[in-house]
């Protein structure tokens, strides 16, 4: 790259001026193309909320450590979203076991560099770009520069998960460790509705199907999609009821504040999809979805009633009935969960980067990486072989 650029750290994000991470590729929707499709989770809006929420900021872990590329007249023209973390929690790719080992052996892991968006395991940009710029070059100075920025910190290491496929190279370039694991994504192959979907499965997949989604709306249960100026806050009042019991049992303490979820509802609520089961006038169980420029991203849910597969329905079947309606690609439904499979979602592999700055540290997490991304290849093979789609019509992520 020509000229003088300068990178540094800014702690707080809502000092960033949301016009110019806007022009960032990906974080808005004008910025959005085919290559770097919008991301609503690198949205301004979405990541100032986490802050000023109080759900991601230094009391709960997440100090902000935003690397800024910016060049002689102070544009910022390139960006990586970050934290110094005190811990390894609301991060989905898993780093206790070396953070453990390290310390027993005398190091300090913690304080370390977190790249990612807070709470959010779905994979976008981590390298953000102006569209002015050259994208593989900028890319290269930025993950170079994560490199410096971790060394003259004086901390362990940096963490980039949920990276996109064609970052990686960039990453690969600069030494970092690649760790795969993987998540089940619904691929839309152009089907005109749910049940054109349905008859690409085998019959007994298909049969047993139709009758999990009869069965969740028994007892009159109706499902309404919620966008736009449907989230009131009385809505948000209830589904933050959902997500704190749900929260409460997984995580003993949830991450996310009440308040987020009213400043995303008033800064980006043509982005996000509530899918609200109601029984007898009230509604007792939702899924929250984020709508990006090709793919639903399907986050949490949470209920007050327990009804027999009311969770698939409300979080798997009508994200694809969604998708389907509006042209989406493909709906992310977040992390793990083998029992997506059953519900046509297919194993598609995650990809994170780590720089960790002691030499020792380093071998025995490349040696232990190797044997993870062989033992991840041949789980993802093998549930491929084992999905509900007839022999041929099995889909493939691109």
């Amino acid at each position: 790259m020509t000229g003088n650029l300068t990178i540094r750290i800014e702690k707080s994000f809502c000092a960033i001026s949301p016009e110019s991470w806007s022009r960032l590729s990906g974080t808005s929707k004008a910025s959005s193309s085919v290559e770097v499709p919008y991301n609503p989770f690198l949205s301004h809006a979405f990541l100032s909320a986490l802050e000023e929420s109080g759900s991601a900021t230094a009391k709960t872990g997440w100090l902000g450590h935003h690397l800024l590329l910016e060049d002689d007249r102070g544009a910022l023209i390139g960006a990586v979203p970050g934290y110094l973390k005190s811990h390894s929690q609301g991060e989905y790719v898993f780093d206790h076991g070396w953070a453990d080992a390290f310390e027993r052996a005398g190091g300090r892991y913690y304080p370390k560099l977190q790249c990612s968006v807070p709470f959010t395991p779905a994979t976008g940009p981590r390298l953000l770009v102006s569209s002015s710029y050259d994208k593989e070059a900028t890319e290269l100075t930025l993950a170079a520069g994560l490199q410096e920025v971790t060394r003259q910190l004086g901390v362990s290491s940096a963490h980039v998960t949920f990276v996109a496929e064609d970052q990686l190279a960039a990453f690969e370039e600069a030494d970092y460790l690649h760790r795969t694991d993987k998540q089940f994504h619904f691929i839309n192959d152009g089907y005109a509705n749910h049940d054109a979907f349905l008859e690409t499965l085998a019959s007994r997949k298909r049969k047993a199907l139709k009758k999990e989604r009869r069965t969740a709306v028994e007892h009159g249960i109706a499902i309404d999609w919620l966008t736009g100026s449907d989230l009131t806050e009385n809505i948000w009042d209830q589904f933050f009821e959902f997500y704190m019991d749900t929260g409460s049992r997984k995580w003993g303490r949830p991450y996310l504040t009440r308040t987020f979820y009213s400043l995303i509802g008033e800064r980006m609520p043509e982005d996000i999809l509530l899918v609200m089961a109601k029984r007898d006038g009230k509604y007792i169980a939702g899924a929250i979805n984020f709508i990006g420029g090709d793919a639903l991203f399907g986050r949490h849910w949470g209920c007050i009633e327990d009804h027999p597969f009311l969770h698939f329905e409300v979080c798997y079947h009508q994200a694809i009935d969604f998708a389907l309606a509006k042209g989406l690609k493909r709906v992310e439904a977040g992390a793990q969960g083998e029992h997506k499979l059953a519900r046509g979602y297919l194993p598609v592999t995650t990809h994170s980067m780590h720089y960790i700055a002691h030499p020792g540290l380093r071998r025995a997490v490349a040696d232990y990486l190797e044997r993870e991304r062989q033992e991840v290849e041949y789980m993802n093979e093998y549930l491929s072989e084992h999905s509900p789609f007839r022999k041929g019509e099995r889909q493939q992520e691109d």
